[in-house]
This record gives structure tokens, sequence and C-alpha cells, in this order.
């Protein structure tokens, strides 16, 4: 039986600095299909040295099959070869990062599912509200940041990223040497806001930047190591699973817009943003309870969608 181990438990199975700056320079020189044929390559070894990873890629794909079969919806079998598929799906989805942080992705390849989704965003972001993205690990929402990369300042918004800093450190230090060497050729700045360091400081300078119509992300899907207790349990594919009840108190305290955001890829490298604007209700109990009810139905729609792009390689499920 595969032992269940959280997200914050797990080691970073990067390929070292070195190897992704050589993917870099192979990007640089011979271009983005090279680099996926590489890739292609890194994930089918990675895929059949862990078995960790088949174990867990073959649970999630089991319980969201399931699912979906009882709920008379379509859906990958939990073969092996899907879960290879969601494998190299991830490793694309970092390769596509590589691109975005160069500053180097085509926006003219990102399409919203829903145009009357795409007008309200656009409203609020020339109204420079502020918004507050809780997003989630199904498909890849930094593709988004290149709409917020613009000349135009009545569409260009500087982003704060929270995440771990603990989780993968390697890549997250290669994107950010891509992100030095393209920072030209974007319009606004990136901040990131490690979760383990978030005190009464961090909301109050976040806030500060939100008001002067910055924008942020946060994951609701991922526990850190520092707040394994601070959860709330929904069902999720039927399952009973933890997750980080920060995530929205930190959204409810900056008295923004939130929304709930994801961002699939399709085919020739587009990608699709799906968004849902929050409604709060006028008790802030009830406000909370209703945001995290409706993002963890968010997600679980976003991931019915595309199951192969559902990338939670620990204990989920189990």
């Amino acid at each position: 039986m595969t032992e269940k181990r959280k997200w914050y438990q797990m080691k970073e199975r990067a390929a070292g600095t070195k190897r992704l700056m050589f993917m870099l320079y192979v990007y640089r020189l011979f271009g983005k299909k090279a680099v996926r044929f590489l890739t292609f390559w890194v994930s089918l070894c990675a895929f059949l040295a862990s078995k960790q990873v088949r174990d867990y890629a073959k649970i999630n794909l089991t319980v969201i099959s399931s699912y979906c079969k009882e709920n008379g919806i379509s859906c990958p079998e939990p073969t092996m070869i899907n879960c290879f598929k969601n494998v190299f799906n991830f490793s694309n989805a970092l390769l596509d990062n590589m691109e975005i942080f160069a500053g180097e992705y085509d926006v003219n390849k990102i399409f919203f599912d829903k145009d009357e989704d795409k007008k309200i965003f656009y409203e609020d972001i020339k109204a420079r509200k502020g918004i507050f993205f809780i997003c989630s690990h199904t498909g890849n929402i930094n593709v988004l940041r290149m709409f917020f990369k613009n000349k135009d300042p009545l569409q260009r918004s500087d982003v704060n990223i929270l995440l771990s800093q603990e989780q993968c450190k390697v890549f997250n230090s290669f994107l950010k040497k891509v992100y030095e060497t393209g920072k030209k050729k974007m319009h606004n700045t990136v901040s990131l806001f490690p979760v383990e360091e978030i005190n009464i400081d961090t909301s109050i300078e976040l806030k500060e930047r939100l008001d002067n119509g910055e924008i942020a992300f946060m994951a609701g899907d991922r526990l850190s190591a520092g707040t394994a207790n601070l959860t709330f349990t929904h069902k999720f594919f039927a399952k009973d699973v933890e997750f980080p009840v920060g995530t929205f108190k930190m959204a409810q305290l900056m008295e923004t817009p939130v929304y709930f955001i994801g961002a699939l890829k399709g085919k020739n490298d587009t990608y699709k943003i799906y968004l849902k604007k929050f409604s709060p209700l006028q008790s802030k109990k009830d406000t909370l309870t209703k945001m995290e009810n409706e993002y963890v139905e968010f997600i679980e729609q976003l991931t019915i969608i595309d199951p192969l792009q559902f990338y939670h390689f620990y204990g989920l499920f189990v």
C-alpha cells in the first residue's frame, strides 16, 4: 500500500540547476521543439525510476475516473500510459514556465473560456481595484502573467506571488535566473512572498499593494509545513481532502475582488483561462465558508475538463 505523504513532505525531484540551464541554452539555440524532445525522455526516465510518482498518479486518476463514471462523465482511464501522460504534461508545463518567465510566450495563444468572465475581469483590472487570485495546481496558472506585462498602464499590474520557498527550491531558483534575463521584455515587477514567513506585517504590506491596484496569486489546494493543522476538510471527488484555510482568510483580509482561476493547456501551445469571480456575503464567517466551498467545486470542475493536467503527485487521496 502506498504510504500517505503530504506535499510538504515530498523531496524535490529536479534535474539540477546546471542541467536546467543547459535546457535553456538548447531552447535559445534550437527552439522549443528541441527542448520538448529532451523533456519527453527526461520525463520517461523519471517516471520509470520513481515508483512513488507512478503510484500517486495512478491513485489520482483512479479516484477521478471512478467519480466521473458514477456521474456519467467521460474521463481517461488510470492506465500506465495515461499516468505517464500526466507526468509528461507536468514537465511540459515547466517548459512553458521557462518561456513565460523569459517573457517570450505569445500572449495571442491565451484565450478565455467565457467572454462574459473576460469582460468582468478586464473591468476590474482597468479600474485598478487590485485582485486576489486563488489558483490551484491543475493546469499552469503562470501563463496569466503575460497579461500583466502590457505596456499600457491601464492593463499593466505588478504581480505578487505567495508560494512555498521550501518546496521546488531548485526550479524556482532557475526560474528566477530566467526572469532576470528576460525582465527587460516585461513591463511590470514580480514580488515573491514565502508562505512560511507570512505574518501580520506581510498582510499589511500585501493589502497596501493591492489597494494600489496590484494583484496577488495564492494557491488554495496544498498545505505547507507551517500550517499543516490550519485546514478545512471538504469532499473532493467524493473523498475527504484537507485544504489550507489560510489562503481563504488571507483573501478575505485583502478586501479586494477575489477570483478563482485556472489555465488549462490546449492544442498548439494554447491556453484557456477559466475564471469565477467570488461574491461575498454580509457575514464574514459565512463568506469564508462560501469561499472554501465554491473554490473546491471550481477546481473539481476544472480537473474534470482534463484530469491529465492534475499535478498532485503525493498522498492527496490515500
